[in-house]
């Protein structure tokens, strides 16, 4: 989703459209009583009702692929710096040292507040005060968690117990993506994967479509279901941090998964969509329990991007660029030590140039096709534009390549894409044979990583642009030079103040683990696994219900007749950077 979806943008209304899903009833349900059925009345015998106004949630607008327009992002703005404020005053902290497994809070009043960050909002941050990727780090924290931030103010002077970094889980979706495009093939004909409701929820047929970008999810939904049974069933890293922290905590605690409350400070507006689906809610992992709230509890309940961090920050007063640029000085440890060691390393992983600033999906997948494959060479191909790139590895004993990949960023890449995975149709002419239609519409490819964003994830619409920065005119610089000061400091997170190496490894702190042998692009393959696994046997959850999501064919005629209107929303995409 764009910048031109900001909340603070807005100012129309459009009411929902004509064939939106959950239309606006104005009928009342029930007659009067003391009408018969079939009498006959004037106007003047009918008492006047108040009609609720319509109720729709982002869930439902998710389901309607009618609307691209300002009622999503009045949709979206439920999701503001405003509602975390809100959350922090209505309800006081739990007192977790009153909190054990057997004795937990669920008849306290009150909350755990957990915050998740991603990489690119580091970065963005970074690049606009001039300071290391670290220390924008530092500044997060001290405002969600420190003395000088958000608990300085408020009703209850709350702020957020735990503050983790989503690069933890980011490596596991690495690792578990890689197990992933080696499964062996489920399906060879040309038949779906997907269910009767039009949801995807088998093993992705031969040609996997990465699916942590959620304005590519929608996009596909909403216009070309034919690609649904490629997407990668895997969570993303936001959504796994939210299961994480949602599952592990709760059960710690003995306490509701709604009694914490969760917000994710993302790079890009289509993170609140994510957030909101139905899929990505404690009924898909929770087990079952007469305790259980009979509504459904996101495991991400708000989503923030790096310019209403900003927002978040003023509401209260604070200036940020004040902040101390150091570590906070004590936290209270993750309850579970096995994970707490998996999210808080010491060391962290270098971060490759080749891998993008988008996660670096395929890249991991590459370094582990090359790590089994060892003397074999891989080669990369341009496309049309630097957006559209293509892998092939080679073995010097065969002609006929290991493996083949591709990265697709921008949505008029995308279009391309998608159009070369349509299955080919048979002729319809008398006699005419045509060509049998192909499992990933004859694309040759094994993977591809596929991004809404040209550039990648820190072009997000919600990172801070050049024109929010006020400069100097002998500073000023283009939004293309912008875009390389952040992807500069996005690269620095492998690097300490004294402009040390930090490490290649988050093996994290067991030294059992610091010489581990299957090192893939720096990450541990076995040790990611074990912890995996510690977390689905310690919260007594299938990992499969952890990990893994589905996704949903939507049907609808809106702005489909021609064309004409879903030109025009992928024209306004590519001129505005990316997203809806």
């Amino acid at each position: 989703m764009s910048a031109i979806l900001s909340a603070d943008d807005l100012n129309d209304f459009i009411s929902p459209g004509v064939a939106c899903i959950k239309p606006v009833e104005t009928i009342p349900k029930h007659a009067p009583e003391e009408l018969h059925a079939y009498e006959v009345t004037t106007e003047d015998k009918i008492h006047k009702q108040n009609v609720p106004p319509a109720q729709i949630s982002l869930t439902d607008c998710l389901a309607c692929s009618g609307c691209v327009t300002s009622a999503e992002a009045v949709l979206v703005s439920l999701q503001s710096h405003s509602e975390v404020l809100y959350a922090l005053d209505s309800l006081p902290s739990i007192d977790l040292s009153h909190l054990t497994k057997n004795h937990g809070a669920q008849e306290q009043i009150g909350r755990i507040f957990v915050a998740s960050i991603s990489p690119q909002v580091r970065a963005s941050l970074a690049a606009t005060y001039g300071v290391s990727e670290t220390k924008a780090g530092w500044m997060i924290d001290q405002l969600l968690g420190g003395p000088e931030g958000l608990a300085s103010g408020g009703k209850y002077g709350n702020d957020f117990t735990w503050i983790v970094d989503t690069n933890a889980m980011r490596e596991a979706s690495l690792v578990l993506g890689a197990d992933e495009a080696m499964e062996p093939i489920s399906t060879t004909d040309t038949q779906s994967n997907a269910s009767n409701n039009g949801s995807s929820t088998m093993i992705p047929k031969n040609l996997i479509l990465s699916s942590a970008c959620p304005g590519w999810i929608c996009y596909a939904e909403k216009t070309h279901p034919h690609v649904l049974p490629h997407l990668s069933r895997l969570k993303s890293p936001q959504a796994l941090t939210g299961t994480l922290l949602k599952t592990v905590l709760s059960q710690q605690f003995n306490i509701r998964p709604d009694q914490i409350w969760h917000v994710s400070i993302m790079p890009c507006f289509d993170k609140k969509l994510e957030a909101s689906r139905e899929e990505l809610t404690d009924i898909y992992w929770r087990p079952p329990s007469a305790n259980s709230p009979t509504q459904a509890v996101r495991d991400v309940d708000c989503v923030i991007t790096a310019r209403e961090l900003m927002m978040l920050a003023d509401s209260r007063g604070i200036s940020f660029p004040n902040l101390p640029r150091r570590p906070l000085s004590s936290r209270i440890p993750f309850p579970n030590p096995t994970i707490s060691d998996f999210l808080s390393p010491k060391k962290h992983r270098s971060q490759a140039f080749e891998a993008g600033t988008s996660g670096g999906y395929l890249h991991h997948i590459l370094q582990t096709q090359l790590w089994l494959h060892p003397n074999s060479t891989l080669t990369s191909t341009r496309g049309r534009n630097a957006d559209v790139v293509e892998y092939t590895i080679t073995s010097p004993n065969s002609s006929a390549p290991i493996f083949r990949a591709a990265r697709y960023y921008g949505f008029r890449n995308i279009q391309n894409l998608v159009r070369k995975l349509k299955p080919v149709k048979k002729s319809r002419l008398p006699g005419g044979r045509g060509q049998a239609p192909k499992a990933g519409g004859g694309m040759d490819f094994a993977y591809v990583e596929v991004m809404a964003c040209p550039g990648g994830c820190t072009n997000g619409g919600g990172q801070i642009k050049v024109d929010d920065i006020l400069l100097n005119p002998e500073t000023a610089v283009s939004q293309k030079e912008w875009l390389n000061r952040v992807d500069e400091a996005y690269y620095s997170m492998s690097e300490n103040e004294n402009g040390d190496e930090e490490g290649n490894s988050t093996i994290g702190d067991n030294p059992s683990k610091t010489e581990a042998s299957d090192l893939v692009n720096g990450i541990s393959p076995s040790y990611v696994k074990e912890v995996l696994h510690h977390w689905a046997s310690s919260t007594g959850i299938e990992l499969e219900k952890l990990v893994t999501t589905s996704y949903r064919k939507v049907e609808s005629d809106v702005g489909k007749v021609g064309g004409g209107e879903n030109e025009r929303v992928v024209e306004l995409a590519g001129k505005i950077g990316g997203g809806w």
